[in-house]
């Protein structure tokens, strides 16, 4: 039975629950929101697992709740009553003549099927209802996607298929490697997906029925009309928490899933969070670098992940960008610089332009490690050195003197250890952090955590191999296709990825770097969200504390860092000098 139903409301067209058929003869479900006038318009899509009946403020009402009372302008000029988690609002794109798509994924929301998230049959699907929204008779021809974090993600690797009438894409804070971003960070298994997938994936699976939500616009389940039991939805979803358990190495169930940035040819949008360091902005920096377009922006923000896509600052950069590239309008879009930033300071952001990225005239700097006081310098320490610290432990701090000026840190950052471990193996967890003068902490409202640090990085040294035709002094790239135990007591040498940052720190204030053994903690009390199964105490849900991923025995052991001209353990950091004639 076709359960499609058209209808006027404020404003709109809309078309609930339209039929879009797969190769396979899996029909998803899409709601259309289009002009009520006749013409032909482009389409503005986003496909994924969210349920698109549920109200934003009903499935995520603290984010919500803290976006319209820190940024009312989001909730202005609409009666938000079609907003949605982490896709356009349609009240404030269809009066500038777009169409408005949501897609139910598969095995999602109203859309039936089994369920295999960020999977190539998901990529598959997603071509084909870009293909079908090109030919419509209400289509202009012209498909752009845009959306936040999961409606971000999907878009590096359908745009490496290149379908015809996908016009332009804006993955706003979307990972694009599902092993190094997503599932293992340096080899170090995030235990985000095991959070993530139970409070935001399964609880709207198609099937739930009457044990799901209903939509407070139309009235119908969220979920689809059957109900079934809770044998049957599991039997129809792939357990991806478990996934991401068994493929501890980057294997042939990861490899599909990385896009082929020699194919990513389309106009891109790519809009990255200084805060979300636990999951998408690396994705954005990859994105805008590796990609074969000739027509790519990078954007770099705060704030919460999903807050400034809603602002007038988010929205508006959006709607200058997909008009140039799906309406044709010269509005001057292709005269801005490739990298805008909103350069973060410790109590505010300051827009800027740059040309490249990393920016051209980054001084690489190296800060030295001495373990015989635990500071940073810019000479290598003299004589040998070495400090060691339990494995599951908070480790040691190094510190540079207080700043004697401002400097401004932004870009790509890389750290060198010699390492030795009592044990075969070593997990390092690196923070970056700056101090005011009293020694108090200076952390930001991250993507999801409010105390975020300013950089993280991760590494396990038994995936110390490099890819040396990837990597660059700023960025080391891992294979992770083969373990390279350690020799209990024998140093060996790890370059370990730090995600891009940016920060102006203050005269007077102090940068140090922690070398720890365990993930970082906010020493103050933690922050809460209505659809994150626990308190945000530093890292968000970002965490790595699986023991089947990191038994004791092997990574509680002593772990020695070392130092000197024989080992120069150091920190490199993108410092940024002022434009000339600035």
């Amino acid at each position: 039975m076709d359960i499609q139903k058209s209808e006027v409301r404020d404003g709109m067209q809309i078309d609930w629950d339209v039929p879009i058929e797969m190769e396979d003869g899996v029909v998803l479900r899409a709601d259309v929101f289009r002009p009520t006038r006749a013409g032909k318009f482009p389409v503005m899509l986003a496909y994924g697992p969210y349920g698109k009946g549920l109200a934003f403020q009903q499935g995520y009402k603290t984010a919500w709740d803290n976006m319209v009372r820190d940024h009312p302008e989001v909730a202005e000029g609409s009666t938000n009553k079609y907003q949605n988690w982490e896709v356009v609002d349609p009240e404030k794109w269809v009066p500038e003549d777009y169409i408005c798509i949501r897609v139910d994924s598969r095995g999602a929301g109203r859309s039936p099927g089994y369920m295999e998230i960020w999977s190539p049959r998901e990529t598959k699907d997603l071509y084909q209802c870009i293909e079908w929204a090109g030919v419509q008779p209400w289509s202009n021809g012209k498909v752009g996607l845009n959306g936040i974090s999961y409606l971000a993600m999907n878009q590096w690797a359908v745009a490496a298929l290149r379908p015809p009438h996908l016009a332009a894409i804006c993955p706003w804070e979307g990972a694009a490697d599902f092993y190094r971003e997503v599932s293992h960070h340096g080899g170090v298994m995030s235990c985000f997906v095991r959070n993530w997938f139970p409070m935001q994936v399964t609880t709207v699976q198609h099937g739930l029925g009457t044990r799901g939500p209903k939509s407070a616009v139309t009235g119908e389940l969220v979920c689809g009309p059957e109900t079934l039991t809770q044998e049957a939805l599991a039997k129809n979803r792939e357990d991806h928490p478990a996934m991401v358990l068994k493929h501890e190495m980057f294997d042939d169930y990861w490899k599909p899933r990385l896009p082929d940035w020699s194919k990513v040819d389309v106009p891109i949008l790519s809009a990255a969070n200084w805060g979300g360091q636990g999951l998408h902005p690396r994705g954005n920096y990859e994105g805008f670098t590796q990609s074969a377009s000739k027509q790519k922006w990078l954007e770099c923000h705060g704030l919460e992940h999903w807050t400034h896509f809603y602002t007038d600052y988010g929205r508006k950069m959006q709607l200058k960008f997909f008009d140039h590239f799906l309406k044709g309008k010269k509005n001057g879009w292709d005269k801005t610089p490739p990298v805008i930033l909103q350069v973060r300071h410790v109590d505010k952001f300051v827009p800027r332009y740059e040309n490249e990225w990393p920016i051209k005239r980054t001084k690489w700097t190296k800060l030295f490690l001495d373990p015989a006081n635990l500071t940073l310098g810019s000479k290598v320490p003299a004589k040998a050195g070495k400090v060691s610290y339990r494995g599951f432990s908070d480790g040691v701090t190094f510190l540079l003197p207080a700043q004697e000026k401002e400097v401004e840190i932004t870009g790509p950052l890389a750290m060198k250890l010699f390492v030795s471990s009592s044990t075969k193996d070593a997990d390092l967890f690196i923070v970056v952090r700056v101090f005011t003068p009293d020694m108090k902490e200076v952390t930001f409202q991250g993507t999801l955590d409010p105390h975020t640090p300013v950089a993280q990085g991760w590494q396990r040294a038994s995936h110390r191999k490099l890819d040396k035709k990837l990597s660059k002094p700023y960025r080391p790239y891992l294979t992770h296709d083969e373990k390279q135990p350690l020799v209990p007591n024998k140093v060996v040498e790890l370059d370990i990825e730090i995600i891009p940052t940016c920060i102006v720190v203050p005269a007077g204030h102090r940068i140090g770097v922690t070398v720890r053994g365990k993930d970082y903690v906010y020493a103050g009390e933690p922050g809460h969200l209505s659809n994150m199964k626990y308190p945000l105490s530093g890292c968000g849900p970002f965490l790595h504390d699986d023991p089947a991923d990191r038994p004791a025995k092997v990574f509680d052991g002593n772990v020695t860092l070392h130092c000197g001209p024989k080992y120069p353990s150091h920190l490199l950091l993108p410092v940024i000098p002022p434009k000339k004639g600035k």
